[in-house]
């Protein structure tokens, strides 16, 4: 028998704080790697044009198990998904710390792609805190589970001053301490989501499809299939992220140039990421209540006001840091929105499937970008990089009435 809407209810909150937590985790490791990784490839290489490539290999890693941890998470549900996801990205870094003290710039491409599995993880717990929702909330529990990632996240940069202490102290090579702190959280992210995530919340959204098909009397959360809204769904997503990682990518290296202090870079760093994920509750219920469309417009808004402002006070550390919060920002509304609106505009059984694929595609572009954005760095500066990243933009919301729909119909409410 189906569980009562009671217990839906309840196994729903339970995802949702499980998936939370696990979030808390895995943000250490992505605020770590998002503040050192291009310092301590620029310092490998011993060539800041080397840098971008940090972030390009830890989105390529992203990308490369994002499909197959879909297909995982089909088959076996999302706690061995995500637990598997954490577990590829702590070998990745034990193996960075190798790297690094090796000085062996290709083993560290190597380590922070397999780092990029954890970032896949935590992208899918996105999606894992929608599968037993509904249309009325949908947008509220994924934001939910984004937001949790502002604590780790924030925390992660700023643990750079109290790791390298640690890591001098235990004779680790330089850079590399902070990363014991993203080891720990690794670790208790991983026995968390094979311990808690029960039942496990895929597998119980795939029964009750297949109850509600033979009963119709059981409450579904099927939707019909509508693949143009689901196509601009990943366009929107993927191309806030190319945006975002493009310039966030070279921030650091930027500001070093301009002399700014690691711990300055790890705050800015910060406050970037605390954009990324602290309003998304915000703009889930701004999803929920006016539609998904009119959200990924205001996440729109916010990008060109954030490259705007990076590009005209380039110079500037406090309009650089100013342009990185409203980047987040503007990613945030844009994710959040357009993951509801992919995840309601999918049949059952393609589901997984396109949301694997959106994760895909939002890494490869990200790497794509970061790639690019190292060059263009170098070839039009800082100020320049960002007035280009206006084309993305433009595109997005030059193609959003495929999506536009309006408010979305209210849903019963067993399954929030």
């Amino acid at each position: 028998m189906p569980d009562t809407p009671l217990d839906l209810a309840r196994v729903q909150r339970r995802t949702v704080l499980v998936l939370a937590i696990g979030q808390v985790l895995g943000g250490i490791a992505f605020g770590a790697t998002l503040s050192l990784g291009a310092v301590i490839a620029a310092d490998v290489s011993g060539d800041d044009a080397f840098a971008g490539l940090a972030t390009a290999a830890v989105t390529f890693g992203t990308a490369l198990v994002a499909l197959p941890l879909a297909a995982l998470a089909r088959r076996r549900g999302r706690a061995i998904s995500l637990a598997t996801g954490m577990t590829v990205a702590l070998a990745g870094v034990v193996l960075l710390i190798v790297a690094t003290g090796a000085r062996i710039f290709p083993l560290l491409l190597l380590a922070l792609a397999l780092i990029g599995a954890g970032q896949a993880a935590n992208l899918q717990s996105r999606f894992a805190a929608a599968d037993l929702a509904t249309d009325a909330t949908r947008g509220r529990s994924l934001s939910l589970v984004v937001w949790a990632t502002t604590i780790g996240a924030v925390a992660g940069p700023n643990l750079a001053g109290p790791g390298e202490a640690l890591g001098a102290a235990w004779g680790m090579p330089p850079l590399t301490g902070p990363y014991v702190f993203t080891v720990v959280g690794q670790l208790l992210a991983i026995a968390l989501y094979l311990v808690a995530l029960r039942p496990d919340p895929l597998l119980l959204a795939q029964r009750l499809s297949t109850d509600a098909a033979s009963d119709p009397s059981v409450d579904t959360i099927e939707h019909p299939d509508r693949p143009a809204r689901a196509r601009y769904a990943i366009f929107a997503v993927a191309a806030a992220h190319v945006v975002m990682v493009s310039v966030m990518a070279m921030t650091p290296v930027h500001l070093l140039h301009h002399g700014a202090t690691l711990s300055v870079v790890g705050l800015t760093l910060s406050l970037h990421v605390a954009g990324m994920f602290a309003l998304s509750p915000v703009f889930g219920l701004l999803a929920d209540r006016f539609g998904r469309a009119p959200t990924i417009l205001l996440g729109q808004a916010l990008l060109v006001t954030a490259l705007l402002v990076a590009s005209a006070g380039a110079d500037d550390m406090t309009a650089v840091t100013v342009g990185l919060v409203l980047l987040g920002l503007g990613w945030s509304a844009t994710t959040v929105a357009g993951s509801a609106l992919l995840t309601e505009s999918s049949a059952e059984r393609l589901r997984t499937r396109r949301q694997g694929f959106s994760d895909f595609a939002m890494s490869i572009v990200g790497a794509s970008g970061a790639i690019t954005a190292g060059l263009l760095l170098g070839a039009i500066g800082y100020a320049g990089l960002a007035l280009a990243a206006l084309l993305v933009v433009a595109a997005t919301v030059a193609l959003v009435p495929i999506a536009w729909t309006g408010r979305t119909a209210s849903a019963p409410a067993s399954a929030t």
